[in-house]
């Protein structure tokens, strides 16, 4: 008998940047704690990329960071929960 190998499923991440509603709507933390977050370091899924004078930046988190650190990936990021529209 073989022995069976333990094989992680992972999923084909494209590199997209997911949105900060769409983590936002995950994980139930706010979009402006998120962008403090990202800009202080204190989240790590992500980056705060400064550009403008200012606090200004621009958010970049590709769904690969997203999904090791938080867990949270979406296969069809054009399919949006729409359960409210729905009803």
């Amino acid at each position: 008998m073989a022995a069976k190998k333990n094989v992680a499923v992972t999923p084909a991440f494209t590199g997209r940047n997911v949105s900060l509603s769409e983590i936002s709507q995950a994980s139930g933390i706010g979009i402006a704690t998120l962008k403090k977050g990202l800009v202080a370091g204190a989240v790590d899924f992500g980056y705060a990329i400064p550009c403008g004078k200012g606090d200004q930046h621009r958010y970049y988190c590709p769904d690969r960071l997203v999904y090791l650190q938080t867990g949270y990936f979406n296969p069809n990021p054009e399919k949006q929960n729409t359960d409210s529209e729905a009803a």
